[in-house]
Formats: C-alpha cells, structure tokens, sequence
C-alpha cells in the first residue's frame, strides 16, 4: 500500500514491473528450471489463458528461448521495448520484429499469424443466437442429425434468460439410462455459460418417440436436480425419425 492508500503492483522475485503495471518476467536459465505452476504453458492448462500475463501468453507464442534467454525473457523484452502495449507490439514492422533479440523467422511468424487471428476476431461478428421458443425449434436444430443415428445420443441445450441458445453439449452416447445421463454431468455445462435453464434431447433409434421408462426416470432426475440448482429444466424432446414428442407437451415434466 502507498501514499494515499494507492495500491501499486508488487515486485515480486524474478518479476520487474513494466508498464501499465504489466509484469515482466526475468527467468535465469530454461523455463525446465521452473516448477511446472511457474511454467506459461501448465499454467495456461491449468488456470485458463485468461489468468496469464501479457508477457506469458507472448511467451507461450514464441514457444522456445533463444542464446541462454528463456521464451519469458524474450517475451519480455518484445513488450519491453513496446512499452508494455500488445497494440504497439502488434504494429511493429515485421523487418524490426525479425532483429528483435531472441526472434528469427519461424518465432516472428507466430507471432505475426496471432496478432492477425486477433484482429481478424475482433472484427468478426457474433452470429446470432437460435432462440427456442417451441418443440418444434428443438427438432429442427436436431432431427437431421439425429433421425438416422443407430445409437441414442443425449443433448443438452443451455439457455440464456431469452431462450437463445448458449451451447450444445453432447452428453453421452449409447444407450440411454439413469446411470449413464447423471445430472452432474448434464448441469456442468449449464452452470458454465452462466444458463437460465436448459433443454434435452435425445434420438431413439427404434422409430418410436414415445418416451420409455428409462426415460421419464431420468427427466424427473434432471427435473429434481435443476429445481435444487435453480436452472429448471425446459423440456426434454425426444426425437425418432421424422416424428418427435416433448415430454413438457405431454405434461411430463
């Protein structure tokens, strides 16, 4: 804590802080030498790319060091150089990128292909979202790819609160039963996209969409589980052929 309760970056060991209180990184000797928590790549496994610096996610780009530099310092010294900016660093000449220590083609081309990937991202726009309002909007995201499957295959719909859809996840395939479609399994994926409730949907080969035992077992499992969670479920739509039913239609829910 400083002057006037401001709370500043802390230098912590092996780190210098750069600008925009970005940390850089000085490693002596390989990255090996780090305990894998150090590491830019275990880290990104383990903690998301979102909990790395700037310096590690341009290390993890470069890949290796270079001439007793470790890929943190060469990292490092890119940003350094750009003022601790990703932008600046993206804006570089290429020929300058090239003569940067540490750098040669192959590590300049990374980089070069991943500040394009970026900029090609940002301008991309965000196609829009189907929105179930019925049934019949659950068959038509899933009946072709569905009606002539040999085994069942189980799909979770996650919803935001304007029944756009936020993610398909397959959940199992084969056989269809309690033991295989758990709820835990169903609602890890709903819990992730922050979902409002969720939809489910599953083929049965046999060509009748008339909702088994098995089948209204689990939709009650997942009716149960989705009122403890607060994310209820909406429907479970079985499809079979070119008919579906909706156990919500059929008041089954």
């Amino acid at each position: 804590m400083c002057a006037a309760g401001v709370f500043r970056p802390r230098a912590e060991f092996g780190h210098t802080v750069g600008a925009g209180g970005a940390y850089l990184r000085h490693v002596p000797g390989p990255l090996s030498a780090l305990p894998d928590s150090d590491r830019p790549r275990e880290r990104l496994w383990s903690l998301g790319p979102a909990a790395l610096t700037a310096t590690e996610l341009v290390a993890v780009i470069v890949g290796t060091g270079r001439g007793g530099r470790s890929a943190l310092d060469v990292a490092a010294g890119l940003l350094e150089v750009s003022d601790g900016s990703l932008r600046r660093l993206a804006q570089r000449p290429r020929a300058e990128l090239l003569r940067a220590e540490g750098i040669g083609p192959t590590k300049a081309a990374r980089l070069l292909a991943g500040f394009e990937l970026g900029a090609r991202l940002a301008r991309e726009e965000r196609p829009p979202l189907p929105r179930i309002r019925e049934p019949e909007d659950v068959a038509r995201l899933f009946q072709a790819r569905l009606r002539d499957l040999q085994v069942e295959e189980f799909h979770l719909l996650a919803l935001d609160s304007q029944s756009q859809v936020l993610r398909e996840v397959l959940v199992t395939r084969g056989l269809l039963n309690s033991s295989l479609v758990h709820p835990r399994e169903v609602f890890r994926a709903a819990i992730a996209e922050a979902a409002a409730g969720i939809i489910v949907v599953h083929n049965h080969p046999s060509g009748d969409p008339s909702p088994s035992a098995e089948d209204r077992t689990v939709t009650r499992q997942l009716v149960e589980a989705g009122r403890l969670l607060d994310l209820p479920l909406y429907d479970h739509v079985i499809i079979a052929g070119d008919r579906f039913v909706s156990l919500a239609a059929l008041d089954l829910l």
